[in-house]
């Protein structure tokens, strides 16, 4: 039992550090600098996790598991961003792309760093 609470913590403090910025340009980008403030980022992320890991804990790993937590994001989102479905659903695209470039460009970085070595 409290090694799950660790690993939430975890999650959770992991999510912020990482997931957070992307999630506050991606919104700065799509519903602009005044509904889309960075301790927003920070909050949606927390209340997600937590939400993401109540709903993994009710259903399971299963579509419906799957499904609800994409919602319970959309929600997070559209309410916090004070955006409509369909601006939350283009800000976890972006963000998503955003975090995909990121790591594609890190990979770039690292795979050059290491074939100098080599």
């Amino acid at each position: 039992m409290s090694s799950d609470i660790v690993s939430l913590l975890i999650g959770i403090v992991g999510g912020v550090i990482i997931t957070a910025p992307v999630l506050w340009i991606a919104g700065r980008m799509l519903v602009g600098a005044t509904n889309a403030k960075f301790t927003d980022a920070i909050t949606i992320v927390v209340l997600g996790s937590i939400a993401s890991a109540l709903v993994s804990f009710l259903l399971g790993p299963s579509l419906l598991g799957s499904l609800a937590q994409l919602v319970v994001i959309l929600y997070l989102i559209k309410k916090y961003y004070e955006c409509g479905w369909g601006k939350a659903f283009a800000v976890a695209i972006v963000t998503v792309v955003i975090y995909v470039v990121i790591l594609f460009v890190l990979s770039l970085v690292g795979f050059t760093l290491l074939g100098s070595y080599f």
